[in-house]
C-alpha cells in the first residue's frame, strides 16, 4: 500500500484516515494500543500527526492489515525487531514506489 499525502509538518486525523482508508476511530484505538504513536494534541485535543507518526502508522498498518498480525503480535514484533523492522519496511516501500513509477513509464511507451 502506497500512502499519498502532501509534504506537510502536521496532518489531521481525517487526512490520515482517508490516506489509509480506515476510520478515525481505528487510528485513535491504535494510538492507545501502540506506544510508538504519539500525535501532538492542541488545547482542544485535536490530534496532529507528524511524518514520523505516519511512518509508524504505515508499519503498524502493514503488520496488522497486510500481514495479519494480531495487535499483541504486532506489539511484540515492534519491540523485538525495533529499528531493523522499520528500516527493512522503508526499503520495501521505496522499492514498491520505484516499481510503480516504472510501470507508469512502461504504460506510457
Amino acid at each position: 500500500m502506497h500512502i499519498e499525502l502532501p509534504e506537510k509538518r502536521y496532518y489531521s486525523i481525517g487526512e490520515v484516515a482517508k490516506a489509509f482508508d480506515v476510520n478515525t476511530s481505528l487510528l485513535r484505538f491504535w494510538e492507545k494500543e501502540f506506544d510508538v504513536l504519539k500525535p501532538k494534541k492542541n488545547a482542544k485535543g485535536t490530534r496532529k500527526f507528524t511524518p514520523d507518526d505516519i511512518k509508524n502508522l504505515e508499519l503498524i498498518f502493514h503488520l496488522v492489515k497486510e500481514r495479519g498480525f494480531t495487535l499483541d503480535g504486532a506489539k511484540t514484533h515492534l519491540k523485538e525487531q525495533g529499528k531493523k523492522t522499520s528500516s527493512t519496511f522503508e526499503i520495501i516501500r521505496k522499492l514498491e514506489g520505484i516499481k510503480a513509477e516504472l510501470v507508469k513509464i512502461k504504460e506510457q511507451l
